[in-house]
This record gives C-alpha cells, sequence and structure tokens, in this order.
C-alpha cells in the first residue's frame, strides 16, 4: 500500500479517537510540517526532520513532540515519554476530543518548529560498558559461532538486545525473550529492524 493511502488509512480507521486525531492532523496541517508516515504512525517533519507525530493508543491519543524536551510547556501538559528511558520526547496526551484546545496546540506545534529551526537537539550520552545479562551471556558463549554473530553486530543492536532480555523482571520472561532473539541474532539481524525499516 502506498505511503499515502497508509496515513488515510491510519486516520480513516474507526475507533474512539476517530475525530480527535483528524482534529490533531488538521491543526498540524495548518503550519509548514509535511507530513510523512515512520514506524506505521503519522510524523511530521521540517526539512526531513522528526518534529512531532500524532498517535492513538488503547486508552489516549495525542502529539509527541521528538525534542518536547526544549518546549518551555506553560500549560504543563507535557509527559516524558518512557521515564529513565527517552530524554528529549515528550507526549501530550488526550482522552477525548473535548480537551483539543486548537490554540494551544498551535501555539506547541510553532515552538517545536522554531526549535527545530534553531537546531535544538540533547546531546547522546556516551553509552557505558554493555553487560550482558547471565542468561544471554550463557546461551552466547554454549552454542558455537553465536557469540560471533553477536559480536559482528552494531553497538546499538547488540545493546537493544540486552535491554531487551535484562529489563524482564521475572526469570521466566527473560527465558522467553532470549528465545525470540536467538533466532535473529543468528539472522544478524536487530531487535527492532523491522521498524527502523518503516
Amino acid at each position: 500500500m502506498e505511503k499515502t493511502a497508509r496515513i488515510e488509512a491510519y486516520f480513516g480507521k474507526d475507533g474512539p479517537f476517530k475525530e480527535g486525531l483528524q482534529q490533531l492532523r488538521d491543526l498540524v496541517l495548518q503550519t509548514e510540517l509535511r507530513e510523512d508516515l515512520k514506524w506505521g504512525a503519522p510524523v511530521y517533519t521540517l526539512e526531513g526532520k522528526n518534529v512531532l507525530g500524532v498517535l492513538s493508543f488503547k486508552n489516549h491519543f495525542g502529539l509527541w513532540f521528538f525534542n518536547g524536551v526544549f518546549l518551555s510547556d506553560p500549560l504543563e501538559v507535557l509527559e516524558n515519554a518512557q521515564e529513565g528511558k527517552t530524554k528529549a520526547m515528550r507526549h501530550w496526551k488526550f482522552s477525548r476530543q473535548e480537551q483539543i484546545d486548537p490554540k494551544a496546540i498551535l501555539l506547541y506545534v510553532q515552538e517545536a518548529i522554531r526549535n527545530e529551526r534553531e537546531g535544538k537537539k540533547l546531546a547522546p550520552e556516551k553509552p557505558g560498558k554493555l553487560v550482558l545479562p547471565g542468561l544471554l551471556k550463557t546461551a552466547l558463549e554454549q552454542e558455537p559461532g553465536l557469540q560471533e554473530r553477536f559480536n559482528a553486530l552494531t553497538p546499538y543492536k547488540k545493546r537493544d538486545y540486552v535491554e531487551y532480555v535484562a529489563t524482564a523482571k521475572q526469570l521466566a520472561t527473560q527465558e522467553r525473550r532470549l528465545q525470540k532473539i536467538l533466532p535473529m541474532i543468528r539472522q544478524g539481524i536487530g531487535l527492532n529492524d523491522s521498524y527502523r525499516n518503516c
């Protein structure tokens, strides 16, 4: 399916937030941002750089600002996308269309555009030494050639795998996750490659 058709399908899908999503889209399209589709969702860009997205989840919908950490947030509505993990992204969530204030939203979007023009970006933190979880370390050591396949992956792909296993709280979940990723490591692909190729 063509990208434009996929975007239209995203906004045309029936659901409790359909009208709210369309209203957010209409507001964003009043600006100079260009509509694109990334990671299966509408993303709005300025000169090819991601500024914000319009998303729908099970219990809410809203805007996600890629560099929202730099927004002044006068209404104090922005939330960290993933506390402890996400550094720059911020969400503005809505549970019903009546919460949308068009004037306020356009102010936030225009500020995000200005910030992008000014090149405001968080400098990436230098990652620390990669510490393999015990289960992954054992699996890599026990299967001939698997350690070499893992070592051949790019640093961010290795980190994705380590975090995926290490963040599971229960041993049973760690084991399930390990069984899921072993075939991917054997093939030399990353955990999130299917999303990155959208």
